[in-house]
């Protein structure tokens, strides 16, 4: 692996990587995302009779990005500035760059120019508006549009350059990875992928029927893409059709023969209980895989729970309700919605329940399919609350496998 470079670099003729790197973030959406690997911000200079700007970084990287600028172009010749999505870690050194380029256009959407006037009362900068199938020449290289709404914001849309086959879709394809290199065949392949299906299952879960609708509207017009620059992590250069190929998956699938069983313990009854589930599991033949939620990284629980067929969700009582862990993970899924999955609610309780119930209330809302009733252990789980648990694992397992 090369070791960190500090210019611009050229992804494909007159393309250029202007972005940041940031090794340090371990946290991102507000603390919702655990980003292990750190993350890039990627912003893009578009060379030919004139210039565009493909997105900014997070406004604390603005002077990196800055520096790799002004090494191919005075901004003062800058021409176009275009905002994919106007999320601030893409878009939060504008203000700078049209403090500096204030000759520049700004092509958006129109949801996109509502949210930058709202984000920066960006009253004096020149707006140009763009639907899907508006072009913008820059003399021998042409910046095509598709919008792209809820992908994953109103705004989002992509920009493709159809002479150099490369599309610069912001979010779609990303990753949170920072690495010293910038290409798809410059980082390790299994790390890169654990990071694309993390993204994806974090991020995108929900908009699953949109990212199939956008991705075969794609296949439909016939785009010939070889390069995808996306707003994270690295450029796919050598491995385009696997990730496009891994979205399609991600998205139309409810996920592989697996069973996640994720729990909070207070004194490890819930516990016991978790593990006998596991058991029932593995006696099928079916994969399991238990997770203790206070102490699982959300990020990867989360992706786990995607891509998994079924789940198992178990959890003490404490006020009548779940542990504040529990309850996290659970709105968590609740706003991600996936789907195709089938669920066993279990747990324990002293003198009064109700940790099962609001689990079985939110497997309702989000359409999973339940395997049985729950399982509630009074005080202490005994020999016959285990054998149930244990029988629920099995019937569990058997449903994802026939399903």
């Amino acid at each position: 692996m090369q070791e960190p470079v500090l210019g611009p670099i050229e992804i494909v003729d007159g393309v250029f990587w202007v972005g940041a790197v940031d090794w340090d973030v371990r946290e991102f959406h507000g603390h919702h995302y655990h980003t292990a690997r750190g993350t890039t911000y990627n912003a893009y200079l578009v060379k030919a009779e004139k210039a565009a700007l493909v997105d900014t970084v997070h406004a604390p990287f603005a002077s990196d990005m800055f520096e790799r600028l002004r090494s191919l172009l005075p901004l003062d010749r800058l021409d176009y500035m275009i905002v994919n999505h106007v999320e601030t870690d893409h878009s939060g050194s504008l203000p700078q760059v049209m403090a500096a380029a204030p000759q520049a256009t700004i092509v958006c959407t129109a949801n996109g120019e509502k949210a930058i006037r709202k984000h920066y009362q960006a009253e004096s900068w020149r707006f140009q508006q763009v639907k899907t199938g508006d072009a913008v020449d820059l003399g021998g290289r042409t910046l095509s549009f598709l919008e792209a709404p809820m992908l994953h914001w109103p705004d989002s849309m992509f920009t493709y350059v159809p002479e150099l086959a490369l599309l610069m879709p912001n979010d779609a394809f990303g990753q949170h990875l920072a690495s010293s290199g910038r290409f798809d065949d410059e980082v390790d392949r299994a790390v890169l992928m654990d990071e694309a299906s993390k993204y994806y299952a974090n991020i995108l879960t929900p908009f699953d029927k949109l990212v199939e609708r956008k991705i075969k509207e794609v296949q439909q017009a016939q785009l010939d893409i070889r390069v995808i620059a996306p707003s994270h992590g690295v450029v796919w250069r050598k491995f385009p059709g696997d990730i496009v190929q891994a979205y399609l998956g991600w998205a139309t699938s409810a996920g592989e023969e697996r069973v996640i069983v994720a729990y909070d313990t207070m004194w490890g009854s819930t516990g016991r209980m978790a593990r006998a589930v596991v058991e029932g599991v593995t006696e099928t033949g079916v994969e399991a895989r238990l997770h203790l939620v206070p102490t699982s990284d959300r990020t990867e629980l989360v992706r786990d729970i995607v891509e998994s067929r079924g789940l198992a969700l178990g959890c003490a009582t404490i006020n009548k309700r779940v542990t504040p862990a529990m309850a996290g993970l659970l709105e968590e899924l609740r706003g991600l919605r996936p789907e195709g999955k089938i669920g066993l609610a279990f747990g324990s309780h002293g003198w009064g329940g109700g940790a099962t119930k609001v689990i079985e209330a939110v497997m309702e809302d989000i359409g999973v399919t339940r395997a049985g009733d729950s399982i509630e252990a009074t005080y202490r789980p005994t020999a016959t609350d285990l054998a149930s648990c244990k029988a629920a694992g099995r019937l569990l397992a058997e449903m994802v496998r026939s399903s």
